[in-house]
């Protein structure tokens, strides 16, 4: 479909979303779900928090990925402080992700915070595991 885009790099998604989420005053989770070829079929919202967290179900992250078959999955949230250095609960969210997404058969293949002007990508600095 147009406007389809596909991704190679977390750089691809940070040059999507960082404009957009690294502005937000509240955080803000969403996933982008991703096809066999990584070409991105949907960018879903499925958090919106207060200033300074966010509460979310481990299984509201792939809710949408079950429904559209989704092979894998990117998640995406912001730091309204405009830091992008993830949280204790950043990693434990992506730890939780991680485990339910091999349940469920669909990869988490990274997990960037957004900050003003800058990203972090676990999957670059090896928290992937």
């Amino acid at each position: 479909p147009a406007g389809r885009w596909t991704v190679r790099a977390p750089r691809d998604v940070a040059d999507r979303l960082l404009l957009q989420m690294g502005r937000l005053e509240r955080e803000e989770l969403r996933v982008v779900l991703l096809n066999t070829k990584n070409a991105v079929l949907r960018v879903v919202t499925v958090y919106q928090g207060n200033v300074s967290s966010s509460l979310v179900r481990v299984g509201e992250l792939f809710r949408d990925a079950v429904r559209i078959n989704a092979a894998g999955a990117i998640l995406v949230h912001n730091h309204p402080s405009g830091d992008p250095t993830p949280s204790p609960d950043d990693l434990h969210l992506t730890a939780e992700a991680l485990a339910a997404g091999r349940l469920l058969d669909i990869e988490l293949l990274d997990h960037l915070v957004i900050g003003q002007g800058r990203y972090v990508s676990f999957r670059e600095r090896g928290l992937m595991a």
